[in-house]
């Protein structure tokens, strides 16, 4: 008897009937950000067991910014959950129902004092997709003009100005960890090279984040 290593025509194409079951489901949380919920799942293997969901209230936008120069714009801010400091593109939260690029300019007016004539989206991304529906939309931003920030009250932001090909380096060695922002530059980079300088890919962090 002889078995094939050739993919399924399912694994092929991408396209798959879902092999879980939702026996129940029941609420454990919720708040104006994001809900909790529990189900009963039959798993692709047949067992019982639980599969905890967070559902977010608002979908994530992100904006990169992008002067005449090629020099982008980071915030940074504390990030509570972490205990630390990041540093960022702008970003923000679009309520189910409003278009993100309504959103993605209002966040880069808001936490830059940014507006920008030019809008391109260049990611639709699931951000954590193993226990979060959580989606995201990254914009490219071009045409800027300065204004004023607009920041909400839980906000203290700085605001750095800085090459493209020194934020993706920040990207690269670990200063910067924010997933939106190193998927968004790393996204640039590849669709815009000559935006870049030369930066060593062979940087790593120099300590496991």
């Amino acid at each position: 008897m002889t078995s094939s290593n050739k993919p399924s025509k399912t694994a092929q194409t991408g396209e798959a009937t879902n092999p879980w079951q939702t026996v129940s489901s029941r609420p454990i949380y919720q708040n104006p950000w994001i809900k909790i919920v529990e189900d009963q799942v039959i798993n692709p293997a047949g067992g019982e067991g639980i599969y905890g969901k967070v559902h977010f209230q608002n979908q994530a936008v992100a904006v990169i910014p992008v002067d005449e120069n090629h020099y982008t714009y980071l915030v940074g801010q504390y990030r509570y959950v972490l205990d630390q400091y990041s540093w960022e593109i702008p970003e923000g939260g679009a309520p189910h129902g409003e278009d993100p690029l309504d959103c993605a300019k209002r966040e880069l007016q808001e936490e830059t004092g940014l507006r920008a004539k030019n809008w391109q989206q260049l990611l639709h991304l699931h951000l954590s997709n193993s226990v979060t529906d959580e989606a995201g939309y990254v914009y490219l931003a071009q045409g800027l003009e300065q204004g004023e920030q607009d920041l909400e009250d839980t906000e203290d932001i700085q605001v750095r100005h800085l090459p493209l090909s020194e934020a993706l380096a920040m990207c690269l060695d670990g200063r910067i960890t924010d997933a939106l922002t190193i998927t968004s530059l790393m996204r640039l980079a590849l669709m815009r090279p000559e935006w870049f300088d030369a930066v060593d890919t062979s940087i790593t962090p120099e300590q496991p984040i």
